[in-house]
């Protein structure tokens, strides 16, 4: 059985922070699930909070 490469995230949020979101990832040309992956590695980067690099991309990686 195949591995999944992602999961799914539900979660409410206020109309005014989609559009937000919205805006933000038509801006950087990004579908919106991107743009909530990018804000929080961002976050995490910022806050000393270690995220794993997805295993496909570190096979892949280049040195």
């Amino acid at each position: 059985m195949a591995i999944a490469k992602t999961t799914t995230l539900t979660f409410r949020i206020e109309p005014e922070l989609k559009e937000a979101l919205r805006t933000a990832a038509e801006r950087e040309h990004r579908s919106i699930a991107n743009m909530v992956a990018v804000l929080i590695m961002d976050h995490g980067e910022r806050n000393g909070i270690p995220i794993a690099e997805p295993a496909a991309k570190a096979r892949t990686k280049k040195k």
